[in-house]
């Protein structure tokens, strides 16, 4: 199950665990990404708050929680090559997170949801 933010972070569900990360509608507004600020293993993250930031050529953005969980693992893949969230923004999460509370999740949007939404912003 995958669900949306508005802020174009999505949250990929596996059992008690959630892959964060930013949605392939955000990569393209973004452009070429050069970095990623991510949180450390362990961190607690609060759903709607702020865990790092995205920068690219054009622009920066801070990432914004879609749930609130432990970190408990991180891409490091993009510690070497941001890139690789544009070259496929939905396989190259940012983190890990042991999801805390399961309910935010209905407050998120699903796929068809989350396209109408980007398609009238």
């Amino acid at each position: 199950m995958i669900k949306y933010s508005e802020t174009h972070e999505y949250v990929r569900v596996e059992g008690e665990f959630g892959f964060i990360g930013v949605s392939d509608y955000a990569q393209k507004q973004l452009g070429n990404v050069v970095y990623v600020d991510m949180p450390e293993v362990g961190d607690e993250l609060e759903a709607g708050e702020d865990f790092g930031a995205i920068e690219s050529v054009k622009a920066a953005s801070d990432l914004i929680a879609p749930v609130s969980g432990e970190v408990v693992e991180i891409n490091e893949a993009l510690e070497e090559n941001p890139r690789l969230v544009n070259a496929d923004a939905m396989a190259n999460w940012i983190v890990k997170v042991k999801i805390a509370d399961p309910e935010q999740l209905s407050e998120l949007m699903d796929e068809e949801q989350y396209a109408a939404f980007c398609a009238s912003h």
